[in-house]
């Protein structure tokens, strides 16, 4: 009798197992979103919203997170990172592709130097001039 409850509580496991990994393959293929430019972006690696993220796991032209490294395009001394050859292209030549706005100073901000958050739930970044920004934008929204 023990060895059935065993057999059933190992098949048991294993059932599960596999239904929980089929469920969540099926979730990673419904967080990938497209972008203005036709990026994937693979919004199921994100961080939970509200965390910091490395400059370069940033396109920052779409102003997203990616989840991997991205291409570096280096200007006039600054790092900069871009998700595809027509980010690389578009980094140096559009200013807007380099400042945002910091959303609770307002001011503009190099995102080479910005302390950069996940804000949306697909991947959105928001550019802070520095951390405590950030948790001052929190504090009052």
């Amino acid at each position: 009798m023990y060895r059935l409850f065993k057999t059933w509580g190992i098949a048991t496991i294993v059932a599960v197992s596999l239904i929980a990994c089929n469920n969540s393959e099926e979730k990673v293929q419904d967080s990938v979103v497209t972008s203005e430019e036709g990026n994937k972006i693979n919004t199921s690696i994100n961080p939970l919203k509200g965390k910091q993220v490395p400059q370069n796991l940033v396109c920052m032209v779409n102003d997203a997170y990616m989840g991997k490294e991205q291409i570096l395009v280096e200007h006039e001394g600054k790092k900069y990172y871009g998700c595809c050859n027509m980010c690389k292209e578009k980094i140096p030549k559009d200013e807007k592709s380099r400042i945002a706005t910091d959303p609770y100073s307002l001011e503009k901000v190099d995102k080479a130097n910005a302390f950069i958050v996940v804000v949306g739930d697909n991947g959105e970044v928001a550019y802070f001039q520095k951390e405590e920004n950030y948790h001052k934008f929190l504090s009052e929204s």
